[in-house]
C-alpha cells in the first residue's frame, strides 16, 4: 500500500536562482554550477553523452554570456532549455508556482484503489531541468523533465505536460512505475 507521494523540486528551486541571477547579469560562480550538476536527482539523466560536465559547461556558457558549441544534441538542448527559461521569468514562475503546492493525495488514494500490489510505501516525483526525455522511472521515483511543464495561459495554477493535465499525467506514469 502506498502511504505517501512526495514532490521534489530541489533542483528546480536551485535553477530558479541561477535563471534570475543570470537574467539580472549577476555572475554565478563555478562552485554553484558544480553543485547544481551534483544534485543526486540529476544522476538520473546522465549517460555517455550527457553528464555533470555537460551541465557545468552549458550553465557556465550562459552565465558568462559565451557562445555555446557542442557536438552533443543533449547538451545543446539543455543549453537551449535554460536560455528559454530566462527569456520570460514570469512564464517560468507560472510553471513553478503550481508545482510548489501540488497535492498528490488524491492520486495516492486512486493508486491504492486500483488493486496494484506495490512494493513501495512511498513514491517520489522529481521535477528536474533535463534535456530531451519527457520522463523516466527509477525504482520508486518518477523523474519528470521540468522543461516539459506547460502552464495554462488562461487558468492560473493549471499545468499540463503535452495536452494532459499534470495530475492525470503523474497518475498515468505512477501506474506505469508500479507495474514495472
Amino acid at each position: 500500500m502506498i502511504k505517501q507521494i512526495k514532490v521534489k523540486l530541489d533542483t528546480v528551486e536551485g535553477m530558479l536562482y541561477f535563471w534570475q541571477a543570470t537574467k539580472d547579469r549577476e555572475k554565478v560562480g563555478e562552485t554553484y554550477l558544480n553543485n547544481m550538476a551534483s544534485f543526486p536527482e540529476m544522476e538520473y539523466i546522465y549517460d555517455d553523452e550527457f553528464n555533470k560536465e555537460s551541465v557545468r559547461m552549458a550553465l557556465s556558457a550562459i552565465s558568462n554570456r559565451e557562445i555555446f558549441h557542442s557536438e552533443s544534441k543533449k547538451e545543446r538542448k539543455y543549453w537551449n532549455n535554460n536560455m528559454w527559461m530566462m527569456e520570460d521569468l514570469g512564464y517560468t514562475n507560472m510553471m513553478v508556482t503550481p508545482l510548489k503546492v501540488l497535492n498528490l493525495d488524491a492520486i495516492t488514494e486512486k493508486l491504492n484503489n486500483k488493486g496494484i500490489i506495490s512494493k513501495y510505501e512511498e513514491l517520489e516525483v522529481f521535477f528536474i531541468p533535463a534535456h530531451q526525455d519527457e520522463y523516466s522511472i527509477h525504482d520508486n521515483k518518477l523523474i519528470i523533465n521540468f522543461f516539459r511543464v506547460k502552464p495554462d495561459l488562461v487558468e492560473e495554477d493549471k499545468l499540463f505536460i503535452g495536452e494532459t493535465p499534470i495530475i492525470d499525467y503523474i497518475e498515468e506514469k505512477l501506474v506505469e512505475l508500479l507495474n514495472k
